[in-house]
């Protein structure tokens, strides 16, 4: 065909979406204004969206799937799109963490998603925009995703939650006075949930500290055992039992070391007191 622009399905999620969308139009001998009429819009938009002029809606992708009759690729390959601004393996660990029987989370220097206010979240993703890390389309997913995690804590049967704070996350102030307020008070609630575990392991433990940098831990239902951790370009999961085995030890070590819960609420209602 002239003048047909080439895809490169490897340039970025929104890319392999559209050339994928246009192999499998081609393999059926359809139009984008045929395939366009069964989606229930423009041949014009189907081009568009193949090559990566406009970004597919999930309307749009729902349509592609019925329409193709690819269950739901496409609709998970717009979710990849959808949350293009998180760090890459993420995605695929939320769908893990969304569906687990118990999480074992350590965190360093601010308050992990599963835990965090709205007003938390929003100050951490404005700022990722403000730097030009993120736009501020992407900043909006970041803080739906959080809730969209948060709705896990309190499904029917949910997961057993076990909580490790470095004592940076209490101590380092996020978007003011009120915004910590609200973010210890609502670690104080989780910490009345029945499932939930809430620890806070203090600076002072030196070289017995266990890890350097945030890890979590999923228990998946089979009772498999899956571990993610994140550099600063990408995010990681494990899932060969010989690697994690020896990171859920080392999480155990960290949890025996940390604060009892009693004591981790008590510094956080010190601090949120303004008591140092």
């Amino acid at each position: 065909m002239v003048n047909r622009k080439e895809l490169d399905p490897e340039a970025s999620p929104g890319a392999r979406f559209g050339e994928r969308l246009r192999r499998l139009r081609d393999e059926r001998g359809w139009t984008q204004d045929e395939l366009g009429e069964r989606i229930g819009c423009t041949g014009a938009h189907v081009s568009a969206v193949e090559t990566g002029r406009r970004p597919p809606t999930q309307r749009f992708a729902i349509g592609t799937d019925k329409a193709l009759g690819t269950g739901d690729l496409f609709e998970r390959e717009w979710r990849e799109i959808r949350h293009g601004s998180l760090l890459e393996g993420f995605p695929e660990y939320v769908r893990h963490e969304g569906r687990a029987a118990e999480i074992r989370l350590y965190e360093v220097g601010v308050i992990p998603g599963l835990l965090q206010t709205p007003e938390y979240a929003s100050v951490l993703a404005e700022s990722a925009a403000k730097r030009g890390a993120i736009t501020p389309e992407q900043a909006d997913e970041r803080v739906s995703l959080v809730a969209e995690r948060q709705a896990a804590l309190v499904r029917p049967n949910p997961p057993l939650v076990f909580v490790l704070l470095d004592e940076s996350c209490v101590r380092w102030p996020v978007g003011g006075h009120l915004v910590m307020d609200a973010q210890f008070a609502r670690l104080i609630e989780f910490a009345e949930l029945p499932n939930i575990v809430l620890q806070v392991a203090p600076f002072d433990l030196g070289e017995r500290r266990t890890f350097r940098l945030p890890i979590t831990v999923l228990t998946l239902p089979d009772r498999s055992l899956m571990s993610y951790a994140e550099s600063v370009q990408r995010g990681h999961l494990e899932r060969e039992s010989t690697s994690v085995l020896p990171i859920l030890t080392a999480y155990h070590q960290l949890q025996a070391e940390a604060y009892p819960q009693a004591a981790s609420v008590a510094l956080i209602n010190k601090l949120r007191k303004g008591t140092p």
